[in-house]
């Protein structure tokens, strides 16, 4: 059977917060019977954009990925719920049933992702839909696709199969694989929030000043073992990405093209800029 998933370009969001600002104006003020009820009109956003900034001025970057309910396959909310409040549908949506969820507070903290909201004026646990009463209308992209000027999200139908293979194909990811929940909410680019580098560059006095160096080999060594290398661009910059956050030590070796060579150690904790290396 073909199901529900959401796939998010990490690389397109560029924080305009439309795909927020979509939801709000679905849900504040309007109730949807058998889906959800009305959405707070402060304090809720069921879909967030989280902000990460690697690195330190001037290497920085800064990625923003969009968040909201995983509709996870197996749903940590579900395994707590014990009174039928939530079910996952057999298009791969869930739900909270707005009426058998009231007063059920402690499912909040059933979602380690954090993605359900508490409703204190309703007394009521509430997450992102999907969209689900448009999807039964018809609909074949959500609010958030729909006004996404950048093309950062897609929402797609697809059987299960086709969809490891689309995740292979496209190296999709999700959040936090490692607590199990299979998520439906897809990622390509998530290196941009979830992993970290090291970069720098490199300088060489010349005459009277300084200049940058260009062309020169950059090895990453861990444990004594080369993980990856590089060259210098013609501002003398190089960056080792992908790598994971809090892995400890590492050893930077630069080679310039006339045989300079220079070691820095260094510790990995996230995103670093190891600033001005200067070869002679």
């Amino acid at each position: 059977m073909k199901k529900w998933n959401l796939i998010i370009d990490v690389a397109e969001c560029t924080n305009c917060n439309l795909c927020t600002l979509a939801a709000m104006d679905e849900y504040v003020g309007n109730d949807f019977p058998g889906y959800s009820v009305a959405m707070p009109k402060h304090g809720h956003r069921w879909i967030d954009i989280r902000q990460k900034e690697r690195g330190q001025v001037p290497m920085i970057d800064v990625a923003y990925a969009p968040t909201m309910c995983n509709h996870c396959d197996d749903a940590p909310c579900i395994k707590a719920d014990k009174s039928g409040a939530i079910r996952k549908r057999d298009d791969g949506i869930v739900l909270i049933d707005p009426e058998k969820a009231k007063g059920q507070k402690q499912l909040v903290d059933a979602c380690p992702y954090g993605h359900i909201w508490w409703n204190e004026e309703r007394q009521l646990p509430q997450a992102w839909t999907f969209d689900a009463h448009l999807i039964d209308q018809g609909w074949q992209q959500t609010r958030g696709q729909q006004v996404c000027p950048t093309g950062a999200m897609r929402a797609i139908r697809i059987e299960d199969a086709a969809m490891e293979r689309l995740a292979r194909e496209e190296e999709l990811e999700v959040m936090k694989p490692e607590w199990g929940a299979r998520p439906r909410i897809y990622y390509k680019n998530l290196w941009r929030y979830s992993k970290c580098f090291i970069g720098g560059t490199v300088s060489a006095r010349v005459g009277d000043g300084v200049d940058c160096v260009e062309g020169a080999r950059v090895q990453l060594k861990k444990n004594d073992k080369v993980i990856s290398e590089t060259t210098t661009d013609n501002y003398g910059d190089f960056r080792f990405d992908r790598l994971d956050e809090d892995t400890g030590p590492y050893l930077v070796e630069i080679v310039a093209r006339d045989g300079t060579r220079k070691v820095i150690e260094t510790v990995l904790g996230v995103s670093i800029n190891l600033g001005e290396i200067r070869l002679s």
